[in-house]
């Protein structure tokens, strides 16, 4: 309820009174003071889209000058037409200056790590949280939308404390979450940058009748969930192997986990299989470890099980790669 407050705050700066919005998100006048109050996200999208083109602000008061209805209409289209997503990302901070400079957003690219961050120039007043958060969620729904995937964040940065409603954060920003931060930003994996975007123009129409709906609901579909998948069996060779322990890692369902690695092509035995073959080969080539040890090491319970599947990968037993080294 805390941003449902806010945008009832914008309209008590024009002198206009928020009734119409409130009664077509279906959302009680009576519950807005209600700090417990909830809101679907269904609702929230309503009353965004609404607010928006009624007062004719997009950026809902937060700014020193009003962002007219179809400025981030316009930040989109100035990035559909990127060869990837980090030419995107790169073209919407940039233009974003064109609509204010109260706040900066640039992207950086470190470690194999991009993060997108706001720097503040103005001082954002009671506004500043819902700024903020609405900023780092309208750009990341953008890019997911753009390369038809989710992108799954590391980290997400606020600085500010952690307010009452902090159980909300979870469900905007996926990755661990850090409060009272030397800025807002937030963090993914390098590699969707290079993604290419899969939306055209007509597709950019139709998203945008919507008010950027993706900005509330978490985008589903991963287009490098496989690669995710084989880096976790790489860092935690004991521990993850489990469909329901990577799915944790993963912020999925292990069900949903399953059916997404079927629509890439791929499935979590084969990319087990995968990671121990490469694991255990190389631990072949480069220790003396007693067999049964490596066995261990890449998830097998017996040296027997692990001799039989090693054959059927590579046609040799362990001991006999060991000494031909192939």
């Amino acid at each position: 309820m805390a941003f449902v407050q806010a945008i009832v705050r914008a309209y008590t700066l024009r002198d206009i009174d928020p009734a119409g919005a409130l009664q077509t998100a279906r959302i009680a006048p009576q519950d807005v003071a209600n700090p417990q109050a909830r809101v679907t996200a269904a609702q929230f999208e309503a009353l965004n889209a609404h607010a928006m083109q009624e007062l004719d602000d997009e950026a809902l008061g937060w700014f020193s000058r009003r962002l007219p209805w179809g400025s981030y209409g316009m930040l989109c289209r100035a990035s559909v037409t990127a060869p990837n997503l980090g030419v995107a990302i790169k073209r919407w901070c940039r233009h974003h200056r064109l609509l204010t400079d109260d706040i900066l957003l640039s992207l950086q690219v470190e470690g194999g790590v991009a993060s997108v961050t706001i720097t503040e120039h103005r001082d954002l007043g009671a506004f500043r949280e819902f700024c903020l958060v609405s900023c780092l969620r309208f750009l990341h729904g953008y890019a997911c939308w753009a390369i038809d995937s989710r992108i799954p964040l590391r980290e997400a940065h606020f600085p500010f404390a952690a307010p009452p409603h902090a159980d909300a954060y979870p469900l905007m920003f996926t990755g661990t979450l850090h409060y009272e931060a030397a800025a807002a930003r937030y963090s993914f994996d390098e590699q969707y940058l290079a993604l290419p975007l899969q939306r055209d123009e007509r597709a950019l129409r139709t998203m945008l009748k919507r008010a950027l709906p993706l900005t509330v609901l978490q985008y589903r579909r991963d287009r490098l969930l496989g690669q995710r998948v084989r880096e976790l069996l790489h860092a935690h060779p004991g521990s993850a192997h489990t469909a329901e322990a990577l799915a944790a890692l993963l912020h999925l369902s292990s069900r949903t986990l399953h059916r997404q690695l079927h629509e890439e092509g791929l499935s979590l035995q084969a990319l087990k299989d995968e990671v121990r073959q490469a694991q255990a080969m190389d631990q072949l080539r480069r220790s003396q470890r007693p067999i049964k040890q490596v066995a261990l090491a890449v998830g097998f319970r017996n040296e027997k099980s692990f001799a039989r599947a090693f054959r059927a990968w590579t046609g040799v037993t362990p001991g006999e790669f060991r000494r031909t080294g192939r």
